[in-house]
Formats: structure tokens, C-alpha cells, sequence
């Protein structure tokens, strides 16, 4: 049986690999591959078992082979094919789709990630709203990373205006910088703060 995990979250697939497969399996990089040596790998036997474990990596990076694998999807063996992303537009794909398991690993997305951008524009405007925002997230975010972000959302809107509040903010936040690096305050404490006055610049 042929089974493709595909996704970015490669430990909740090896997680999964090791429960189909076991701890002893066989490794192959699928782009080390070419057609003629797929019969042995797909329907020959080791020495050791007439049924073999196989996981076969990135499999689709390499075309010629790739699209031979509806050929080959009646093997007796074990084999998961890992793949990073799949191309759903290809031949290979509609040809093996209703044919065997396709499963997909895809790394959560930090619901605060977007929050995160949108209490700089909220702050534009609306200082306590935003410092409102930043204490529901706060607790999960790091304040380094989330001034980070702050300092890149500043830049674009200078690189977009270059008018004079533009620029007063890239003063303030170059001084907040310096405060988080050598003050001893809550890191939280100076990045609120900032919020509070950002629409008044």
C-alpha cells in the first residue's frame, strides 16, 4: 500500500511514519532515484521479509520518476512517500488522488499572527484600544519579536510616506530600542507605553 504525507509539519508525520512503518525501515531519497530501478523497489523482496517498510522522500522533485508512481500502486509493500508540498494541477496527482491516502501535516497558524500586525495600525489611531489588543496576546508573544514587528510595519510606512510623523516614529521606536536593551523595565511596560502615544505623533 502507497500512502504521501505531505505538509511543513514533518514531526507529526514522523510521528505517524513510525506507527505505520515501525522504528526499522527503509529510507529512500526519491530524487537519487530513476525509472528503471522502481520494480525492485515497489515489488522486489529483501532477503529478510516478503513485505518491506519503505518511506520515500521528496519523491516528486524528480519528474521522471514521479510520474511512473501510478504504475506502481497495486505493491505489496508498506511505502509512505513524504513530500513537502504536492502539485494538485499535475498529471501523476489526478491519476493517484481516489487511489490510495493522502494526508497532509500542516504546521498551525499562531492565531495572533495577524493581531499582532493589526494593533500597530489600531495604535495609529486608537492607543488604548490597542494596548487593549496587546494585553490579550501578550502572554503568548515574545516582546522583542512582537517590537520587531512593530519596527517593520513603521518602515513600510515610511518607505510608502515620507512625511514628518513617518519620521518622528522611527525616532520614538529607535529610543524604545535603546530603553528594552539597557533599562531593567518590563520589556511589556515600555512597548504599551509607546502604543499609547503613537496616535498623538
Amino acid at each position: 500500500m502507497i500512502r504521501i504525507f505531505t505538509g511543513d509539519d514533518r514531526i507529526r508525520a514522523q510521528n505517524d511514519i513510525v506507527k505505520i512503518l515501525g522504528k526499522n525501515y527503509e529510507i529512500i531519497e526519491g530524487t537519487d532515484l530513476t525509472p528503471e530501478i522502481l520494480p525492485t523497489i515497489f515489488y522486489g523482496n529483501s532477503l529478510f521479509a516478503t513485505e518491506r517498510n519503505i518511506l520515500i522522500r521528496d519523491l516528486s522533485a524528480n519528474k521522471s520518476v514521479y510520474d511512473k508512481l501510478p504504475e506502481y500502486l497495486d505493491t505489496p509493500h508498506n511505502i509512505i512517500i513524504q513530500e513537502i508540498k504536492l502539485d494538485k494541477r499535475s498529471n501523476t496527482y489526478k491519476a493517484i488522488k481516489d487511489k490510495t491516502e493522502i494526508k497532509e501535516y500542516k504546521i498551525p497558524e499562531d492565531p495572533n499572527f495577524r493581531r499582532v500586525f493589526d494593533i500597530y495600525k489600531t495604535a495609529k489611531i486608537n492607543g488604548p484600544k490597542a494596548v487593549k489588543i496587546c494585553e490579550e496576546i501578550k502572554q503568548n508573544e515574545d516582546p522583542i519579536m512582537f517590537f520587531g514587528l512593530v519596527v517593520s510595519q513603521a518602515l513600510k510606512d515610511y518607505a510608502s510616506r515620507q512625511g514628518t510623523k513617518e519620521k518622528r516614529v522611527l525616532r520614538e521606536l529607535a529610543k524604545l530600542d535603546l530603553q528594552l536593551k539597557t533599562t531593567s523595565h518590563e520589556p511589556w511596560l515600555l512597548i504599551e507605553s509607546f502604543l499609547l502615544r503613537l496616535s498623538s505623533f
